[in-house]
């Protein structure tokens, strides 16, 4: 009788675990635990494309973890310009913060090489360097500072030069132009071999530093000066195309360290669809913009690069870049831009 009694108990513990399992396969992934909120915060218009589909992402985020995973978006410089916020994600106080890699370089040196002037003569040469092995160096760099970033980079889109005083034809008409660049080295020194005057401010300060003619230009891709309305003080685009530039998506490193690897799925599943939306986004405004700013106002035209690179050359700007990014840097960026300087 006592052996039917601990036959049945042991028949009855299996059934329940067996039951058990079963219901935890079947239950919602992120059905326990607490809500895990990421703020995520960057500096670029409501309207621009990568808000509107890190907005996409963070409904998926939200819909596919039944509400136990929320990605909350501020916008437009709302928690501050880029260096306060790079200060932010590294502290924690923001989680997620999509960087140039050129401002990022006053922290990771390496980060800013995609922006070496003229490396690469269009997107199939960005994309093949930084999906490759070149954003993979990067990121190896950025994550020595206790910094994560997912693998695609968003577009920022080549960026040409606006004036309120002139156009831009040669190299020639840089000489003395009070011209406004991101806080970065590689900026500033790239506009001091053209002989002009670089002065380093914050994006969120850009069109009051154009409207009280503090400097008399800028540069930022077409879509940028589109959004912002920087249309609205400066009078003449020059489609130099001189540097490409993207963001790097950063998380904060602990952040992300003790994130649940299914939430880090989570997140670079949608994280990364969004960036190859963005990507097609932004080619596909920028097919129409160079009628749109015209239609606003603006006299554009398309000096000769050759001008700008034989004084940057000759300036020792590619030489000076190449000591301070290392042989194997450039190395890996030569590979698609062929030799530079």
């Amino acid at each position: 009788m006592s052996n039917d009694i601990s036959r049945s108990r042991r028949q009855l513990i299996r059934a329940t675990a067996t039951a058990g399992a079963l219901a935890a396969i079947g239950a919602p992934l992120f059905a326990q635990g607490t809500p895990l909120v990421f703020k995520w915060a960057n500096n670029i218009p409501t309207t621009h494309p990568s808000n509107i589909r890190v907005r996409e992402a963070a409904e998926a985020v939200k819909k596919e973890s039944g509400g136990r995973v929320e990605i909350q978006i501020f916008p437009n410089n709302q928690l501050g310009g880029d260096t306060d916020m790079l200060s932010q994600v590294r502290s924690g106080a923001i989680d997620i913060f999509p960087l140039s890699g050129l401002i990022l370089q006053t922290l990771v040196p390496l980060a800013g090489i995609n922006g070496l002037a003229f490396a690469f003569k269009d997107y199939d040469t960005v994309w093949k360097a930084m999906d490759g092995d070149l954003g993979a160096f990067i990121r190896e760099a950025i994550a020595k500072v206790t910094l994560h970033s997912f693998d695609r980079i968003l577009d920022n889109g080549f960026r040409n030069i606006t004036s309120s005083t002139k156009p831009i034809n040669t190299a020639e008409d840089l000489k003395g132009f009070k011209i406004r660049v991101p806080v970065s080295p590689l900026w500033t020194s790239m506009f001091k071999a053209f002989g002009a005057a670089p002065t380093g401010i914050n994006f969120s300060e850009v069109y009051s530093a154009l409207q009280t003619k503090v400097v008399e230009g800028q540069e930022n891709p077409l879509a940028i000066i589109e959004i912002a309305k920087l249309f609205e003080v400066q009078k003449f685009l020059s489609m130099t195309g001189h540097m490409w530039d993207g963001q790097w998506i950063l998380v904060n490193g602990r952040r992300w360290a003790g994130t649940p690897a299914e939430v880090q799925g989570l997140l670079n599943k949608h994280v990364t669809a969004a960036v190859m939306s963005q990507r097609d986004d932004i080619k596909q405004l920028n097919l129409g913009l160079e009628k749109t700013l015209r239609d606003k106002g603006m006299v554009l035209n398309t000096p000769d690069g050759r001008s700008f690179r034989d004084v940057l050359a000759k300036a020792g700007f590619y030489e000076e870049w190449r000591g301070k990014f290392g042989a194997d840097a450039m190395a890996r960026l030569e590979k698609y831009s062929g030799r530079l300087g």
